[in-house]
């Protein structure tokens, strides 16, 4: 598949930009002039202009046209140090990831390494109102069993959020899990077996690699940009050269990078999979968090054929200790409802009860709407921070959603030295190894900005800056 033609001129663009043809604060010239200058549509300039935009590379200012950045600096790389001749390989290295998310619940750390939204940014008093409802007024179906594919209330409330992400799935088609990583678990069982090749984003979230690792399967990593997401040309090339059993990716608002793939992308990622009958396990959970408030479509909306396994949970939202997620498998509907009767029987009935209680209620799309506005503050924040106390040449990600940021140091430097160093000063940090099957990214790390920013939070932020100003490797 070839690059999409508004990338191409936004990568020219760009590169004029670093080569000094325009400097911060220079304006380009006006779209007519670039849709003469490059022969395409004035909506493909625009794009191409947008992207740019959304990487902070310009801004629009109105009735004015882009201008250069002030202070611009470039993006983490794509997939660092994956090529076309990498191939498949067991997982390694995460008996690590433990220690990271035991560190989330002490109190005397301040925690950027787990992923998970803090007391203050959940509904919780909408919540507490659920669960005494539920007691009131379901009190015997709470003793027993939620057999799979869980409480018909919960389903119902999931299919029609889904519709908002362009899919047109009914409940009977959902199977309700503990949480999102039961729901990739699952998954994988159904489409794979032990040894089989499975296709990840790279750098990716490390539970997916937990979960191949737990199959014996094997991660073949695919160069991932962090703006628009795997590359779909990277995604053709693998499947002509290796035995690909299944594909798990995150379209919208990736984990850790941030990406979002466009609705042109998921479309063409998913009739180039169905080409080659290979299934895709998308993991959609930051899917409710885009900052500008746009719900973005899942590549689910574009399956026809059942080949999309979608996987989500609330734990993002409404909190990660509610362990309560679903899958959407498609045609694999039966095999992944028995697997998870023969995992773990059922659902706690508990806790899908009080949430699908909550969605009932109609105020979690309001809750959202805070909940983004938060976060976006909270990661334009952290990344500033990060600018400005990290060593010179320090790249980061600009998400559109979630609350993750992927920060890239320069060369020479260590992000397992400084978790290390970090979490002896009570700071957690998740490093970039852990992200990777084989051990890349040695020099990146990920931050959570979940927590509420406050004077603690700056303070941590300048402590890690501080040590990562001494942790330049002896080349």
């Amino acid at each position: 598949m070839a690059e999409l033609l508004y990338e191409r001129i936004a990568a020219t663009i760009e590169q004029q930009i670093e080569q000094g043809l325009y400097h911060p604060g220079d304006r380009l010239p006006g779209l007519r002039r670039l849709r003469r200058q490059f022969g395409v549509s004035l909506a493909t300039v625009v794009a191409a202009c947008e992207l740019l935009e959304q990487r902070e590379i310009l801004e629009a200012r109105p009735r004015s046209g882009f201008y250069v950045r002030e202070g611009a600096r470039p993006l983490p790389s794509p997939g660092e140090g994956v090529s076309d001749v990498d191939g498949p390989s067991l997982v390694s290295g995460q008996e690590r990831v433990l220690g990271l998310v035991q560190a989330h619940n002490d109190p005397s750390v301040i925690s950027f390494g787990a992923a998970a939204p803090p007391v203050e940014l959940v509904p919780a008093v909408a919540l507490d109102r659920s669960f005494a409802r539920v007691r009131r007024r379901q009190r015997a179906r709470i003793p027993t069993y939620d057999f799979p594919p869980g409480n018909l209330e919960l389903r119902t409330q999931i299919a029609r959020r889904m519709v908002q992400a362009g899919c047109n799935v009914s409940p009977d088609e959902t199977v309700l899990t503990v949480g999102c990583q039961e729901a990739l678990t699952l998954s994988l069982r159904a489409v794979a077996d032990p040894g089989d090749v499975i296709a990840i984003e790279s750098p990716t979230y490390y539970g997916i690699l937990q979960a191949i690792e737990s199959q014996g399967m094997r991660a073949l990593e695919i160069p991932t940009d962090p703006v628009e997401g795997v590359l779909p040309g990277a995604v053709e090339r693998a499947l002509a050269r290796w035995p690909i059993r299944c594909c798990v990716f995150m379209p919208s608002f990736g984990n850790p990078l941030g990406h979002v793939a466009s609705e042109a992308r998921k479309e063409e990622l998913v009739a180039l999979l169905r080409d080659h009958g290979v299934p895709l396990i998308e993991d959609d959970i930051y899917g409710e968090l885009p900052f500008d408030g746009v719900r973005r479509w899942a590549a689910k909306a574009y399956d026809q054929y059942g080949d999309v396994l979608y996987c989500s949970s609330f734990s993002k939202t409404l909190g990660a200790g509610l362990r309560v997620g679903w899958v959407a498998p498609g045609r694999y509907r039966e095999r992944v409802a028995y697997l998870k009767y023969a995992t773990s029987q059922a659902t706690p009935t508990m806790m899908t009860l009080a949430v699908a209680d909550y969605l009932e209620q109609g105020g979690y799309d309001r809750f959202l709407r805070s909940a983004r506005r938060r976060y976006e503050r909270q990661v334009q924040r952290l990344s500033a921070a990060v600018r400005q106390c990290f060593p010179e040449g320090t790249r980061v990600t600009r998400p559109r959603g979630g609350f993750v940021v992927w920060v890239e140091l320069p060369q020479g430097y260590d992000s397992l030295e400084l978790a290390k160093r970090a979490i002896a000063g009570g700071i957690s940090v998740a490093p970039g190894p852990i992200f990777s099957p084989t051990g890349r990214y040695r020099r990146c790390l990920r931050l959570s900005a979940a927590r509420p920013w406050d004077d603690e939070v700056h303070g941590a932020i300048q402590r890690l800056g501080e040590m990562a100003h001494g942790l330049r490797m002896t080349p």
